[in-house]
């Protein structure tokens, strides 16, 4: 039994055929609820039973026909039917109605006539006009004339009640078994029935929007149990936008109602399987789902005669003849095309190919020949592809701007590390990855790309831009492309996975090299870093020294000199989101260094700063690389070796400016004697008599012009120093007036195979006191410690993890201090990793040792709120 045979039979539908005289019916007066039948505000939760009400039309001679005004039950949405679905009413069809609310008539509505055959040749077929919204209604007239030919028989008024929430169905109200999947019925393209997915339908690079559901709007499914058909090949190539249903102004709380009343009256009086339109929208911007099936799926609707079987629609509740839709319809349209179109490849802004299913000529005049195939605007309105004035003629034009209101389109992942790459493809990488991607859309029309890695951002990227890279952490990790329009709207392509297996990174130390001096047009342009603005340095390949492949990270000592005013540079890979970790932090004048591990992405490190002008410096001591060279990290201490005031390690006597002292390191303190390559120390300068610089390197090489400490008179100041170890033994190097030194050890670069490799992460944010990250939310106080834990978190592995490398900041001091960093559960040494002053802001490369997965931060002084960013970790 056919789904509206048994709708009536259930008694869904109450049929009066007759025509009453003028107030025949007679109405009962409507109380307050009742005159708000239509205006149910939230959504409703349950299928509710609509009514059609049936007058007949009296003929009146040829080519006319009237209703006479009279009482009607309430209705909202009216039609006029007749008997043969091919005859044509040749003159206008006319209609009226009585506002329940005021008593009021209406002024006349002409009724379009609707297509026929647009949801195929089903049984029961009957002609008909688009019907139209009226608001909630109890009295009716009807005229038909102005045509020289005879009127088609059977000619009806067709009133329909859409019913309210009151009315929804309880369950169990109901117990018809739906019927069988009909076959299809004849289409000008046979449809290719298909069963209902089992599956989510395609994703979409557009987000989804908010969608009223059919259960949320009321949807009688009993009314329409043949189910859904799918697009043949499933795909949609184009997206129709329609006008429907209104004529008089309606409110946005009636437009569930509104369309309750196009479901019922598509299908019980144009003898549809379902409502036609795939989704509406109401001038508010509710949108509405449409014809079942899934939003997410192909689903064909009845909505452009010809095209259904390659499209999808929405249609916008209202009339917009004389006036354009709101802004908020016209971004849901965007949303519901952008959404449909991004799980197929289209382009909002673009053009498609469609074979035409019937053989008729369009609104403008131009004819479609069956089975050919045209071009259309891939967002299309109705009168494109039919001879009908809808969308109407204030809506069509707004369809221009419309299709540039969406997100980049198109959206999609080529290529990874210069392999062709499509959605859920796999690739496998040592760490660097470089993701080639693109989109349909314009370059002026994009503002940013973004490179994501597990949903987390980690690169952009200019709206030009068509590669960005990044180095991964060991194991499965999916990318994907963000891109973000000029409009601020987001696209997203669909992930690709990639596997990292990262490994055997080790240390290279070089002898201390000058790569970058803005002072001198050295690696950058000769000019100051003006504040908010970036310079790239080639720190991997050419000139450098350093191997053009293979090089995970570079370890830079940098200085900035010269600064203009208070600010901070950040130091980051290319191409890469730059997080809010500062590496150095200065006052107008001064000049200070911090030795920084950058990862490498793509031979390239980018030096950001923040405000005012600075000349950059950039000395490079070496570089972790994937090659299966290089060193392997021991942890040791913290121990001191050195210290001037005690004659620990060199004679009792601060260091005279213009001279230097040596340290022994290999064969000392459990450091081998032989193998060592590279020293991990941490470097303070005490009681300076003037302002100078120290430099540290390598005993028995020539020492470079980089500093590795910059201070003034009586300051203290410590430094990380990655140094090259060449005959057992390092120097210190004092520029000016006299200064004491002290260096503490933390670890030693070998060629052991017992030591431990490094992995880049981050920079990474694990620990900020101002915001309770990681550490209860309050400043360190003087004389305590706070306890960060390291592994497990943030991508660090759980065990196995032997060092940290942290840059640690100090902020807001309230009195002159230090801070220590050190292995939670050990005994804390007498080294500091930052000394400041009171408001002092300053930063420090901390590589600590991990002994129970935690490192602990000791206050001196005062209070202090400190931050801690990770860079990389070392592993055995």
């Amino acid at each position: 039994m056919r789904g509206t045979a048994l709708a009536a039979a259930l008694g869904v539908v109450a049929v009066l055929g007759f025509q009453g005289a003028a107030n025949g019916f007679g109405t009962d007066s409507l109380d307050d609820d009742e005159l708000r039948r239509y205006s149910t505000p939230g959504k409703v939760r349950g299928p509710v039973a609509g009514k059609v009400h049936k007058l007949a039309l009296k003929p009146k001679g040829t080519g006319k026909a009237v209703l006479a005004q009279q009482d009607t039950k309430p209705f909202g949405l009216l039609g006029v039917t007749w008997t043969d679905p091919a005859a044509e009413v040749k003159g206008s069809v006319e209609a009226r109605t009585r506002n329940a609310k005021t008593g009021k008539w209406s002024q006349w509505i002409t009724l379009e006539q609707a297509k026929a055959n647009l949801d195929g040749k089903r049984p029961g077929m009957r002609g008909a006009t688009e019907p139209v919204w009226v608001g909630l209604s109890d009295g009716a007239e009807v005229r038909v004339g102005g045509g020289a030919a005879a009127l088609p028989s059977g000619m009806e008024l067709a009133l329909v009640d859409p019913g309210s929430a009151g009315d929804a169905k309880k369950p169990g109200d109901l117990k018809a078994e739906p019927a069988a999947f009909a076959a299809p019925a004849e289409d000008p393209v046979p449809p290719t029935p298909a069963q209902p997915p089992t599956t989510p339908g395609p994703a979409s690079t557009a987000p989804k929007p908010e969608i009223v559901s059919r259960v949320q709007w009321g949807a009688d499914e009993s009314l329409n149990n043949e189910g859904p058909i799918y697009l043949p090949g499933g795909r949609i190539k184009a997206v129709f936008v329609h006008h429907t249903a209104a004529s008089a102004p309606y409110e946005c709380s009636e437009s569930a109602a509104i369309v309750r009343g196009l479901h019922v009256y598509h299908v019980m009086e144009n003898k549809w399987r379902d409502l036609g339109y795939n989704f509406l929208t109401d001038k508010c911007g509710t949108i509405f789902e449409g014809r079942q099936g899934g939003v997410d799926q192909p689903v064909m609707g009845a909505h452009s005669y010809g095209w259904n079987s390659e499209s999808t629609s929405v249609s916008v509740l209202g009339d917009y003849t004389s006036a354009g839709a709101s802004p908020a319809a016209l971004e849901a349209i965007s949303k519901v095309a952008a959404y449909k179109l991004g799980q197929y490849d289209g382009d909002m802004n673009g053009t498609t190919t469609l074979t035409a299913g019937a053989t008729q000529t369009n609104f403008f005049g131009k004819s479609f020949t069956e089975k050919q195939a045209y071009e259309f605007k891939t967002l299309s309105g109705h009168r494109d592809g039919f001879n009908t004035q809808c969308p109407g003629n204030s809506l069509y034009p707004q369809l221009e701007a419309l299709r540039k209101s969406g997100p980049p389109a198109a959206l999609n992942v080529t290529n990874v590390n210069g392999e062709p790459a499509r959605p859920d493809s796999s690739f496998q990488t040592p760490g660097p990855v470089s993701v080639g991607f693109d989109t349909s859309t314009a370059g002026a029309l994009v503002s940013k790309f973004e490179l994501l890695v597990d949903d987390k951002s980690v690169a952009t990227a200019a709206g030009t831009a068509r590669t960005m890279s990044t180095s991964l952490a060991s194991g499965s990790h999916q990318l994907q492309i963000r891109a973000t329009a000029t409009n601020g709207k987001v696209s997203t392509s669909l992930p690709v996975t990639v596997v990292a297996e990262v490994k055997d990174i080790k240390f290279v130390p070089v002898a201390p090299k000058r790569l970058m001096d803005t002072r001198e047009g050295l690696g950058t342009p000769q000019a100051k870093v003006a504040g908010g603005t970036s310079v790239t340095l080639q720190v991997a390949g050419g000139a450098t020294g350093i191997p053009a492949s293979g090089v995970t990270a570079a370890v830079l000592n940098v200085t900035a000199t010269e600064p203009t005013q208070s600010s901070f540079v950040s130091v980051y890979p290319a191409g890469a989101t730059r997080s809010s970790a500062s590496n150095l932090n200065f006052t107008a004048g001064q000049t200070i260094p911090n030795l920084v591990v950058v990862p490498v992405v793509d031979g390239k490190v980018s030096f950001y700063n923040h405000s005012g002008a600075v000349h950059l410096i950039a000395d490079v001591t070496g570089y972790f690389t994937s090659s299966g060279e290089g060193a392997t990290l021991t942890n040791v201490g913290p121990t001191r070796l050195m210290d001037t005031r005690e004659g620990l390690g060199t004679p009792q006597a601060k260091v005279a400016g213009g001279t230097s002292v040596t340290l022994q390191v290999a064969g000392v303190e459990g450091i081998p004697a032989t193998g060592v390559k590279a020293v991990v120390l941490n470097v303070t300068a005490t009681n300076p008599t003037q302002s100078s610089f120290v430099s540290v390197y390598p005993s028995g090489t020539t020492r470079s012009s980089a500093s590795n400490l910059n201070f003034t008179a009586g300051q203290t100041i410590p430094n990380l120093v990655i140094v090259p170890v060449v005959d057992g033994k390092v120097s210190f190097y004092n520029h000016s007036g006299t200064v004491d030194l002290i260096a503490d050890i933390t670890g030693y670069f070998s060629d052991s195979t017992s030591g431990a490799t490094h992995t880049n992460i981050g920079p990474t944010r694990l620990m900020d006191t101002r915001e309770g990250l990681g550490t209860p939310q309050a400043k360190v106080a003087g004389g305590t410690s706070v306890t960060l834990q390291v592994a497990g978190v943030e991508g660090i592995p759980a065990t196995g993890v032997k060092a940290v490398v942290l840059n640690v900041t100090a902020t807001n001091p309230t009195q002159s201090s230090f801070v220590s960093v050190y292995p939670s559960g050990t005994t804390r040494s007498s080294a500091s990793n930052l000394n400041f002053t009171a408001g002092q802001t300053i930063p420090n490369l901390v590589i600590v040792p991990v002994v129970d997965g935690k490192v602990s931060f000791y206050n001196h002084s005062g209070t202090v709120d400190l931050i801690a960013d990770i860079t990389g970790y070392f592993t055995k």
